[in-house]
């Protein structure tokens, strides 16, 4: 999805569409962002903040062919993320108290093969750092039974306030939560 598709589906108080588009396409593309464009991670063997669990698919998540429904990803990715965010301390919880929202401006997902009601998944999540104001994260689901690669995802994830006005700059409690986790000056 662009960002002239997402401004008709998420309302953000932006006065011109072009102005929409053009921050979302900075989100999206940029490494930075102006305020910490210096940040630099010192030590360049950076943490890997890697996750993975099993999963079930459930009868209700497969389609009359027994296959798992494409709806169905979006909600596997979601349970990766919460449970990533539990095993590393930046929870959905984080983000309220802060009152900080983080919605998906972006998801790619790549259907390699498909997955069987029958399937035994793994879902690996891993962290992709990004000095800018931004959460990235990649996906793969694997089959435990012989380690072959189903499914493979990215999501991006940006900041607005309570009020779904854009943030441009890291949230202190997120860049708080960088400097803890990686060896950032």
């Amino acid at each position: 999805m662009d960002a002239d598709s997402l401004y008709g589906i998420v309302h953000f108080n932006f006065h011109e569409r072009s102005e929409f588009t053009s921050i979302l396409t900075s989100i999206l593309t940029s490494e930075t962002s102006e305020k910490y464009n210096n940040m630099v991670v010192k030590d360049k063997q950076e943490k890997e903040l890697r996750y993975s669990r099993e999963f079930g698919v459930r009868f209700s998540e497969v389609d009359i062919m027994g296959v798992v429904w494409h709806g169905s990803y979006p909600l596997y990715l979601e349970d990766a993320r919460e449970a990533w965010g539990h095993h590393y301390g930046l929870c959905y919880d984080d983000y309220l108290k802060n009152d900080v929202f983080a919605p998906i401006v972006d998801m790619d997902i790549r259907y390699h093969r498909p997955i069987f009601y029958s399937t035994k998944p793994r879902i690996d999540i891993a962290y992709q750092f990004s000095p800018a104001a931004k959460i990235i994260f990649d996906y793969e689901i694997h089959d435990t039974a012989d380690n072959a690669l189903l499914t493979s995802a990215r999501t991006i994830q940006a900041f607005t306030d309570k009020n779904y006005e854009l943030i441009l700059e890291n949230p202190d409690f997120y860049l708080r939560w960088k400097r803890s986790m990686f060896n950032i000056e």
